[in-house]
Order: C-alpha cells, then structure tokens, then sequence
C-alpha cells in the first residue's frame, strides 16, 4: 500500500495543473474529480468505472448525493473527526445543497490543509481553515493494497 506521505506527494505533483472540466491529465488540465482519479491511478492502478458526462452545475439540480455515493463505492469510508494525511475530503459547498468538491488533505495540526482543483485557481494547496472544514460531509481513505 501507498504511504500516506506517498499519496500527499503524488497529489503534490498535480499542483499548477490548471483547471479544465472534466479533465483528468496532470500538468495539462482537470477538474476536483479528475485530480482525485489521476491520484488514483497513480497510487491503485486502473480507474474502476467510466465516469458519464457531467455539467459544471451538475450538483445544482438534483437531490441525489452522486459524488458521496460515487466515492463509497471505491474508497474506504472514515469517521469525519479521524483525519490523517492522504485522506479524500468530500465537501457540501452550501448547507442543504448536495456534496459537489472533492480534495486531498495533506496536513494536519497546526498548518492543515488540502490539495485540490479549484475553478478559476487550478491545482492548489490550501489552508484548511475552519470555513472549509464546516464543509466537509464525508471523509475516505484509499484502499489497501493502494
């Protein structure tokens, strides 16, 4: 299995790819989703599924939690308040509103923060300060033999 440090610098190496819907190509473009599925493949192997084409308002719509129910499905789930470096962050953007941004956490403590693709901004780090911490709804880890 992948080391969470291994995971976090895999997840590092993403960063400055610039944000493109839908992509999935370190240094050339991807979205929230497609940085998680390139750290995929980087630290499992082989995607599992085909993701179907998704609008940018994807989550705007519907009531159906698509992308939590999307990521149980492959990834292990953890207690919210169990976090460690490597863990996959699901975050509901507004209260009421449907989970719709996934991330990376890379540190804890003190200095937490994330790693994730965000419009506008493309693959960053970013703090995890207590705003975006409010907006996590579920929390995962890869799974063994990662």
């Amino acid at each position: 299995m992948a080391s969470q440090a291994e995971i976090v610098a895999v997840a590092r190496g993403w960063i400055g790819t610039p944000y493109l819907h839908q992509a999935s190509l370190k240094g050339a473009g991807c979205d929230c989703i497609g940085l998680l599925r390139g750290i995929w493949r980087d630290v499992v192997g082989a995607e599992p599924e085909t993701l179907p084409a998704y609008s940018p308002d994807w989550g705007e719509a519907g009531r159906i939690e698509v992308l939590c129910t999307a990521a149980a499905r492959w990834l292990c789930p953890k207690p919210l308040s169990d976090e460690a470096p490597g863990d996959v962050l699901v975050f509901r953007m507004r209260a009421g509103a449907v989970a719709k941004h996934m991330a990376l956490l890379a540190e804890t403590g003190a200095n937490a923060s994330f790693i994730h693709a965000y419009s506008g901004h493309g693959v960053v780090e970013t703090a995890l300060s207590d705003p975006w911490r409010r907006k996590i709804c579920a929390r995962f880890h890869f799974p063994e033999g990662a």
